[in-house]
């Protein structure tokens, strides 16, 4: 008699995923201003979250709220110790920027160095940005 015992199929390894890129850097000065903001919240926030709305002499600007929650949909971004949530319609206008933070005698402000930015306006309250390509 012959052992005709079926050879079972191997199991084919799924490919690992590719690592994502994180959307969002920060300097030293963000966080810690963002560190700063965090504690000084008349309510519980989780971070600060980041976006673009359309608008302005350049055609987009960028937003920066209080975050409470995180969103299903948020793409969180966790870098030296701080919390950014970015809304999701902007992370392909965002991909690759440094957000820092710059105060003088005049201003203090967030500064965002994008590379997907094209034009800004004289101002500087509003930008022209294009989809980062992947």
């Amino acid at each position: 008699m012959n052992d005709m015992t079926s050879a079972s199929p191997t199991p084919v390894a799924k490919p690992k995923p590719r690592p994502r890129p994180q959307v969002m850097k920060l300097t030293e000065a963000a966080a810690q201003r963002i560190t700063e903001l965090t504690r000084r919240a008349d309510s519980e926030i989780v971070g600060l979250r980041v976006g673009i709305k359309n608008g302005g002499c350049a055609g987009q600007s960028y937003t920066v709220e209080y975050a409470h929650e995180i969103r299903p949909t948020d793409e969180v971004v966790e870098d030296r110790g701080v919390k950014i949530l970015v809304d999701p319609k902007a992370v392909l206008f965002l991909l690759g920027t440094e957000m820092d933070y710059k105060a003088d005698k005049m201003q203090a402000q967030f500064i965002f160095n994008n590379p997907n930015q094209v034009s800004a306006c004289g101002c500087g309250e509003s930008v022209q940005l294009t989809p980062a390509k992947v």
